[in-house]
């Protein structure tokens, strides 16, 4: 077996690619255009905050140090309201083992006086609160309305999906308020709303660009 190795036209098409990816890198503007954004967050706040898990003493604790987003995850009651609860099901924060969607909104039961907040496993944190009722995404709109909102959709729900780009539209929030979603099918459903919101963590595309590196397309 033998190889051959034609130093005539190999090396100066290597080089040649060599230089071309140093210079899409140095220069990614020309490949990518930088978009346009209606605002820039540098300091976002999950879960409200998360001071407590009341959105309303979170909320204001992340206002008061300045944050520019509150992160949330938003459910949908029984009669049709839009709540803000990382949750689900409310057996971690109330101690009673049902879910958001199973109660009308006078039933939904208050926070327990002690929460443990884990946001990776090993690490906890105990908060507790004045406020333990739960609030409405609308409460947080009113209270709220300069500071830009991501609302995190965890269930293929087209109701609740519809009842956010409601309210999104009665409040004027479009320009500041982003749909998230780790499920790209409730994101794409999302996208399908009236109200015009931006988009997060949208998985495919990322995919597709670490993709195209690994296939030389991007230097």
């Amino acid at each position: 077996l033998s190889s051959t190795f034609n130093t005539t036209t190999e090396v100066p098409l290597i080089g040649g690619y060599a230089l071309t990816s140093l210079y899409f890198l140095k220069n990614p503007h020309i490949l990518l255009k930088k978009k346009q954004t209606a605002f820039y967050c540098t300091h976002i706040s999950h879960r409200g905050g998360t001071v407590s898990e009341s959105i309303t003493s979170s909320c204001l604790g992340a206002a008061e140090v300045g944050t520019e987003m509150l992160e949330l995850d938003c459910h949908l009651t029984k009669d049709g309201h839009v709540v803000v609860s990382h949750d689900e099901n409310l057996l971690r924060q109330t101690g009673q083992d049902v879910n958001i969607s199973s109660l009308n909104l006078e039933e939904l039961p208050p926070y327990n006086e002690t929460l443990e907040v884990t946001f990776k496993t090993g690490v906890c944190h105990f908060s507790t609160g004045s406020d333990r009722n739960f609030a409405l995404l609308e409460d947080v709109f009113r209270k709220f309305p300069h500071i830009a909102v991501n609302i995190e959709v965890k269930e293929n729900n087209s109701m609740l999906i519809e009842r956010i780009s409601d309210l999104v539209k009665e409040y004027n929030r479009e320009a500041t308020s982003v749909w998230a979603s780790v499920d790209t099918t409730i994101m794409k459903n999302c996208r399908k709303t009236t109200a015009r919101l931006f988009n997060s963590k949208v998985t495919n595309l990322s995919s597709i660009i670490r993709l195209y590196f690994y296939l030389t397309f991007y230097p």
